[in-house]
């Protein structure tokens, strides 16, 4: 798939499923580098990166999901070569609920499997002040609280100076972001939450399971916000597990040797 918007970890291969991953809020298609050698040949990772960070650090980062949306619908747009599913961690599954939705608008193929991670359903409101216009300090202390950066990178200032506008311009994104109710997508659900994860209870994220018709199953991964990382291992093996169970991949075992 084209750039920028797309970077592959496991290019060459002539996979079964393209699995498309989102990042979450601040969040680059690095994130997900590891994922291309530890999943399964049969699939390709292919990590979205939105502007304004890693490769596409000079670009301006876009402030609101249905920008967002609209520009890497386009995108991936041009490149339906093959099915695909939609993984998306935090805001990434705010985007990638919306992205599904923008394609059938669109008439477009819809994935053939949505999992949806660590962020609570969009048709539940906001359950805590908007952290894009906060002070930095206070900022900084959100971001630490969610366990998903190192604290030597939150304590390099300079660093610090460069990342925190690209971080508030998604959270601003996250933040004004306004559910429209929309007939449930036809789509399989996947929806994983933290255990421990204190901005997103278990319960907010299982009411995803009222967005889709094509059945949900909800799964609860040891750790908090970021348990995709805590938990990685469990949360690729149940990855792989979720899509050869509904028919889009292969088991291993099915697998002529």
């Amino acid at each position: 798939m084209a750039q920028p918007w797309f970077v592959s970890f496991n290019p060459g291969i002539e996979p079964e499923l393209r699995l498309i991953c989102i990042p979450f809020a601040g969040g680059g298609a690095s994130a997900f580098r590891p994922w291309g050698a530890a999943l399964s040949a049969r699939l390709e990772v292919v990590a979205v990166q939105p502007p304004g960070r890693e490769s596409r650090f000079r670009e301006a980062p876009l402030r609101d999901i249905a920008t967002i949306v609209e520009q890497l619908g386009t995108a991936l747009a041009a490149g339906l070569d093959r099915p695909f599913a939609l993984f998306g961690h935090s805001m990434g599954a705010l985007v990638a609920f919306e992205l599904a939705r923008w394609l059938r608008r669109q008439g477009l193929p819809l994935p053939r499997h949505l999992i949806l991670s660590g962020r609570r359903a969009a048709s539940l409101p906001l359950d805590r002040r908007p952290y894009h216009d906060l002070p930095d300090a206070d900022l900084l202390d959100e971001i630490r609280r969610m366990r998903g950066t190192d604290d030597g990178l939150l304590q390099n200032d300079e660093l610090m100076a460069l990342l925190l506008p690209t971080i508030r311009a998604d959270f601003a994104a996250h933040d004004t972001y306004r559910y429209r109710p929309e007939p449930p997508l036809p789509v399989p659900l996947s929806i994983f939450g933290g255990r421990d994860d204190v901005t997103t209870p278990p319960e907010t994220v299982a009411a995803w399971a009222e967005h889709g018709t094509a059945g949900a199953r909800v799964h609860l991964f040891d750790g908090g916000h970021f348990f995709i990382n805590d938990a990685r291992a469990a949360v690729l093996r149940t990855i792989e597990d979720e899509l050869a169970a509904a028919g889009h991949i292969r088991r291993s075992e099915d697998l002529v040797m």
